[in-house]
């Protein structure tokens, strides 16, 4: 209860369009990428889209339900999938030694390469029978021509895209954090709905508590009580009020 009423105050400083859109945005995306790289047999992109995935919906659960902590993991995971995301265009434009051509994105468990590969806009994909050749008779070559655009730029851009989702991704999600911890800090301050506060203040009427303490003291106080003896010491009296006082307690009572 008490999160909801942060979160309702909260929510009122986040952007709405930003904050019903722009996650959609990022799972949209991610899954997109994890169907491609599905298609062309990508294991570790898989692996790492798996993840990505995971993150943005813990990151959105925890803008939905005011968990400032989630947001954190999210923001730390976005400067994770950018490092990746560089790696990625880095082996697809065979940087620093890298090669497009190696199957490292599969973990050397088969030669499959991007489905962008054969399917790329205007690629045409040809095969070539072997039988003519002893021992392959079974196996076919397999040409791609007409492509439009190599599929390495397409990775290339796909992987760019991520980039450039994660950075604004990351902005949201500081400022989310910020509006969050401001409205915690501000909460806190008023003293919020705490059902224990720290100093109890005792509300009991001046009258009530003199009444209770004339009852104590009086003999009078006591008078029609029955066993009254076996309550009192032997040897010790209880004390008499004054005549002045008397009369100020029969009038605190009366009132």
């Amino acid at each position: 209860m008490l999160d909801w009423m942060k979160w309702s105050q909260s929510s009122d400083h986040l952007p709405a369009s930003q904050g019903s859109r722009f996650p959609n945005i990022v799972k949209l995306t991610a899954l997109e990428r994890q169907v491609f790289d599905f298609l062309g047999y990508q294991w570790a992109p898989i692996l790492a889209n798996f993840l990505h995935i995971i993150i943005v919906i813990l990151g959105l659960f925890g803008t939905i339900q005011y968990r400032p902590r989630y947001i954190v993991v999210y923001t730390i995971w976005t400067a994770v999938w950018v490092t990746w995301n560089i790696f990625i265009i880095c082996f697809y434009l065979e940087v620093g030694g890298l090669s497009k051509d190696s199957e490292l994105l599969t973990f050397n468990i088969s030669r499959h390469q991007s489905w962008w590969s054969e399917n790329g806009p205007g690629c045409v994909r040809k095969e070539a029978s072997m039988s003519g050749i002893k021992g392959l008779k079974s196996h076919s070559y397999i040409s791609v021509v007409g492509c439009a655009l190599e599929y390495r730029y397409i990775e290339v851009v796909h992987s760019s895209f991520q980039i450039l989702i994660a950075l604004v991704g990351f902005v949201y999600a500081c400022y989310v954090v910020s509006v969050f911890t401001e409205e915690e800090d501000s909460f806190d301050f008023i003293g919020g709905f705490d059902p224990f506060p720290l100093y109890h203040v005792n509300e009991k009427p001046t009258n009530l508590l003199f009444k209770q303490t004339y009852l104590l003291i009086s003999p009078a106080g006591f008078s029609g009580m029955k066993g009254m003896k076996k309550w009192t010491p032997q040897g010790v009296k209880l004390p008499r009020l004054t005549p002045r006082l008397q009369g100020e307690a029969d009038v605190a009572i009366l009132g």
